[in-house]
């Protein structure tokens, strides 16, 4: 099978990088210095089980030179959805399966209205992991997740195929029937702890001992859920508990990836995190105080650094 990587971070670059070692036919989508040392180097994956090196690798900026693949595995920063998905018209064919495998609960409506809804598969990818130098993405923590589904819930050929890809690439993988639910019990997660370790410039672990900072992302978490549920999402009734179990597995030192963000001074996801949070409640009446303080917060950073 082919499969076209856009976006070679700690998403696309770890698991296009696992199918690749595998023997599937991956080309990676990346820019400038991350670009370059791939060429040069290969794509380097450093997990707890040592480093893997994909070389030869396919690996361009270019999309022109590029054919539809049978999979194009969407692992871009939700602000730039809009416009990564219609650059990406022309490499869609009727037989690509386009593989939401971004944060946030947004992304599968957004490339739906880009591609058709029945080219598009709604995906979570659970797994610690960032570009730690040009070339190179660090794994911490030992779990590395991918789930997705269609969107009308079917064990689809193409749904069974990628994931028989994937659990032969030696990671875990799973075709849900309910991926929506899914998306939203990880948004339940991200959201919170994005915005919880970013204000606070704190990893889990000190959030996690400090009983005002846990009953926080409690709060948080219990927000999320109440706007999923008045969406219609089918969530369990305990799944704020089962979320706050979850995080208490997670390393102590782990941050999510838009505290990364916020420290190296690059734009952020908060608008489709914790804002999208406060946006959606608002347009459902559901009150979301914690997000809202958590997006005004730090919007002098959503740009990047904020001005002087």
């Amino acid at each position: 099978m082919r499969f076209i990587a856009f976006g070679a971070g700690g998403v696309g670059g770890y698991f296009g990088g696992r199918l690749a070692r595998a023997g599937q036919d991956v080309t990676f989508i990346a820019r400038r210095a991350h670009l370059d040392a791939i060429r040069a180097r290969g794509l380097r994956l450093r997990t707890p089980d040592g480093e893997i090196t994909v070389d030869p690798v396919q690996v361009t900026d270019d999309l022109s030179t590029l054919s539809p693949p049978d999979y194009l595995l969407f692992a871009v920063k939700l602000f730039d959805t809009q416009a990564v998905a219609e650059a990406c018209r022309p490499i869609v064919g009727p037989r690509t399966a386009v593989v939401s495998l971004q944060n946030g609960v947004e992304a599968v409506d957004i490339l739906s209205g880009v591609f058709g809804a029945a080219r598009v598969m709604g995906g979570t990818a659970r797994i610690a992991a960032v570009i730690s130098e040009p070339g190179v993405i660090a794994q911490t923590g030992k779990f590395a997740i991918l789930n997705f589904g269609e969107q009308d819930g079917s064990r689809s050929e193409r749904g069974l195929a990628l994931e028989a890809a994937c659990l032969n690439a030696g990671f875990d993988a799973r075709l849900l029937d309910n991926i929506d639910a899914d998306i939203w019990q990880k948004f339940i997660l991200l959201a919170t702890l994005s915005g919880m370790t970013s204000l606070t410039r704190l990893p889990n672990g000190p959030l996690r001992k400090t009983p005002a900072t846990r009953a926080l992302v409690e709060t948080c978490m219990a927000e999320v859920a109440a706007v999923g549920r008045a969406r219609g999402i089918a969530l369990p009734d305990d799944v704020v508990a089962s979320v706050m179990a979850l995080w208490d597995g997670l390393p102590a030192e782990m941050v999510a990836s838009m505290a990364h963000d916020l420290k190296a001074g690059k734009p952020l996801e908060l608008d489709h995190l914790s804002g999208a949070v406060v946006r959606l409640g608002r347009s459902l009446g559901v009150p979301t105080p914690t997000h809202a303080f958590i997006h005004a917060a730090l919007q002098p950073y959503v740009n990047g650094a904020p001005p002087e």
